[in-house]
């Protein structure tokens, strides 16, 4: 008989075990939906790139040359829209990427999760970043490359690289679509790692009363 209570408590305290993991992998996945849908939103809103001091992209650093000589050749303004371009073809980018981090979510386990809720503050985001980057930027890619069209980045480079050209020997490849690609990327990710410290550190941000059992631990 005792061996037989021993048993059943064993048995319910693993189901207990289980019940507690599933409950963490769905907090994490649903924690990590929540940063990567408000991440990306804030980032697609116009000027979300463009009036972020933090991630507003700039032209690439071999760039500097060419920027400080337009500048002093009377070509600030043409300078000044590219740039701008630039961020507008990154934000408009952005309003794909929600889905594709969703998707990625779903694939999460439970040892995963786990290991997720005991890491860093940023544990997630890392998570994200490591599971994501490669299909993300292959899949990101062919938007920013249609954005820079769209929003006219690419002929404001252009002009820009072949302006510059005419007056150095050392030319340049007009090629903008790798740099915005990879700093859109790096902007979601950084956005989405404070969303998720957010959720982590102020209750208040925990929206849900799943969100409140798991980070409220």
């Amino acid at each position: 008989m005792k061996k037989r209570i021993v048993w059943a408590l064993f048995l319910l305290l693993g189901h207990q075990v289980v019940i507690a993991q599933l409950d963490i992998a769905a907090g994490l996945k649903e924690a990590l939906t929540i940063g990567a849908t408000k991440g990306a939103a804030a980032l697609s809103a116009t000027d979300g790139f463009f009036k972020n001091a933090a991630l507003k992209i700039l032209l690439p650093p071999e760039a500097a040359k060419i920027e400080r000589t337009l500048r002093s050749v009377g070509m600030g303004k043409q300078v000044d829209e590219a740039i701008l371009s630039i961020n507008r073809a990154a934000e408009d980018a952005c309003k794909t990427a929600a889905p594709i981090f969703t998707n990625a979510i779903k694939q999460m386990t439970v040892n995963d999760a786990i290991g997720i809720l005991r890491g860093a503050d940023t544990a997630a985001t890392a998570y994200l970043k490591r599971t994501t980057s490669a299909p993300l930027t292959s899949a990101f890619k062919p938007v920013i490359d249609s954005s820079l069209q769209k929003t006219d980045a690419t002929k404001h480079w252009t002009s820009l690289v072949n302006a510059y050209n005419k007056f150095s020997f050392q030319k340049l490849n007009p090629s903008l679509s790798d740099y915005v690609t990879e700093k859109a990327l790096a902007g979601i990710y950084s956005q989405i790692a404070l969303e998720e410290k957010n959720i982590r550190q102020n209750p208040a941000a925990r929206a849900t009363d799943l969100l409140k059992k798991v980070f409220g631990q």
